[in-house]
């Protein structure tokens, strides 16, 4: 039975990280599709004011920070790094609360 349950865990991990990449995929193809649009918007309506690197870089900086979570770039900031944590902590709290 432990060994199904290690399949379960490894199945339910590995649909999490599907979701993830697909979030982030969508992210990056709403910013691909987007950004383009609102440049032409810009030089073409107002091309005295140029403002369309305004939302390009406010995006474009969440879309860093997305993919820094999705693809675990600066480790602390990704998944691995909060269950190391997690269980540095409950193993700190487990051999201090008998002492």
């Amino acid at each position: 039975m432990e060994a199904n349950q290690f399949d379960i865990e490894k199945y339910n991990k590995a649909k999490e990280r599907v979701k993830e990449l697909k979030g982030f995929y969508g992210h990056l193809a709403s910013y691909v599709v987007v950004i383009p649009v609102l440049i032409f918007i810009n030089l073409y309506f107002s091309p005295k004011h140029i403002w369309f690197y305004w939302p390009m870089l406010g995006w474009g900086t969440g879309l860093f920070f997305h993919a820094v979570g999705v693809f675990n770039i600066i480790p602390f900031f990704g998944k691995d790094w909060d269950d190391k944590k997690i269980k540095e902590i409950m193993e700190k709290e487990k051999n201090t609360k008998w002492e």
